[in-house]
């Protein structure tokens, strides 16, 4: 708060005060008093009503300027209740009071959100576990009974278990911090685990898969990639052209490992590029027939964001898709068991 905002905002004060000097000044005069004894008694009644301003101006000053100190300091805004200073003043305390309220408010109804989203996300996980028991009764049921339906409701339940899988990590994307393990491990066995979780939707896309440079150490949680990496392969074969051919090429560079998945499809528009990563957005291809929820590279790029991975994606129409994660390589990320 400057000083010209704050007699700006007393105007009315200093208005009344000028007049009330002007006024004591004019009465002794007219008494007979002379000059003197007026300009002594408009100077003191200006030079009181200037001490009070300044004494009213440095008590404000301070405590909003401690107040602005501490909203810059907080990450969460409504907690600034609890940084208040103690006001000299009445409308200071009667401020603090209200604002303490407020912040009580929002503490209550932030809880209670937070209450509600993990109620959520447990129904979700319980949800997912559960329909896993059905899945894999009807694999039983498939794998006791081959037929020629056999095979296309297998590619259905696949379907279902990925779809399944993507609600379950999209739930759990809020908290990665609390089920994310870092372990050293290598590209060919992250490479390796997705390829095989995966393997009945890339032999149906006749896929041909080419590897190189997978022989690096990383330390990441493999659970974590596996997901992604399916999701990766999986818009390889639901956005595919003709016979499918898959790289998936590691490398060393600028102190990180890459691990880069290439495919032959029909690629992706440059105006689609930029919101790639945004969540719920399909896209023309997605549009065109492909059936997309959005979701994911959403996910992908949420849980390297939270993982400290980069991912990146280059693509042009009908040149295919590259998405390239980078893992950094320093061991001291490496969590104990």
């Amino acid at each position: 708060m400057s000083l010209g905002e704050f007699l700006a905002d007393r105007l009315p004060t200093v208005v009344l005060t000028l007049l009330a000097a002007a006024f004591g000044f004019a009465l002794l005069v007219t008494l007979g008093e002379g000059t003197y004894a007026g300009g002594y008694l408009a100077g003191a009644i200006l030079l009181a009503q200037a001490l009070a301003f300044a004494l009213e101006y440095w008590q404000r000053r301070r405590f909003y300027g401690e107040v602005e100190r501490g909203m810059a300091r907080l990450d969460k805004k409504y907690l600034i209740s609890e940084l208040l200073p103690e006001p000299g003043f009445a409308e200071g305390r009667i401020f603090a009071e209200l604002t303490r309220e407020a912040d009580k408010s929002m503490c209550d109804a932030v809880a209670a959100s937070e209450r509600a989203s993990k109620e959520y996300r447990e129904y979700i996980e319980t949800w997912v576990h559960e329909i896993k028991t059905p899945i894999s009764a009807a694999r039983l049921m498939l794998e006791n009974d081959p037929g020629e339906s056999a095979k296309p409701l297998s590619r259905e339940l696949t379907r279902i278990e990925n779809y399944v899988e993507q609600a379950l990590y999209y739930s759990r994307s809020g908290g990665v911090e609390r089920d994310y393990r870092i372990r050293e491990t290598t590209l060919r066995a992250l490479v390796a685990s997705a390829l095989k979780k995966n393997a009945e939707l890339l032999i149906e896309a006749g896929a041909s898969i080419r590897t190189e440079g997978l022989d690096r150490t990383v330390y990441t949680d493999a659970k974590w990639i596996d997901f992604m990496l399916g999701q990766v392969l999986m818009n390889s074969v639901k956005y595919r052209r003709g016979p499918l051919e898959i790289s998936v090429v590691g490398a060393a560079a600028g102190g990180a490992v890459s691990l880069t998945v290439a495919d032959n499809g029909i690629g992706v528009p440059a105006g689609d590029l930029p919101h790639i990563f945004e969540k719920g957005f399909t896209g023309e291809n997605g549009r065109r027939g492909a059936k997309s929820t959005g979701l994911g590279l959403y996910l992908c790029k949420k849980l390297c964001d939270k993982m400290g991975l980069a991912v990146s994606l280059a693509s042009a129409p009908d040149a295919g898709t590259r998405v390239t994660f980078a893992f950094p390589t320093d061991e001291s990320r490496r969590m104990e068991t």
